[in-house]
C-alpha cells in the first residue's frame, strides 16, 4: 500500500537513497578534506595493491567512510574470489 502511495505522490525511494549517498560524500569531504575524486583514486590504488596478493572482484569493491561521534572510519568491502586449487 505504501508503494502505491509513494507512486501517487511522486516519491521515489531510489532518488532518496541517491541523494543520501551524495550528502554522505559531501559530509566526508567536509570532515576529512577528502574529495570524491580522491576517494575513487584511493579505491583504485587499494584494488591494485590487494590484487597483487589475492584474487579479488574489482567490480564489487565498495569504499566508504563511516562516522560515529567524532570518530571516522574508512570501510572497505572487498569481495575475495575463491582460490583455485592446484593439482599435484
Amino acid at each position: 500500500m505504501s508503494s502505491f502511495i509513494d507512486k501517487v505522490l511522486g516519491r521515489n525511494r531510489r532518488s532518496a537513497s541517491l541523494a543520501k549517498e551524495r550528502l554522505k560524500l559531501v559530509l566526508i569531504h567536509d570532515r576529512t578534506d577528502l574529495s570524491p575524486g580522491s576517494l575513487d583514486l584511493l579505491k583504485d590504488e587499494l584494488i591494485a595493491v590487494i590484487s597483487r596478493y589475492i584474487d579479488i572482484d574489482p567490480q564489487g569493491v565498495r569504499i566508504g567512510m563511516e562516522h560515529e561521534g567524532r570518530e571516522q572510519r574508512l570501510i572497505a568491502d572487498i569481495p575475495v574470489r575463491p582460490a583455485s586449487r592446484r593439482r599435484r
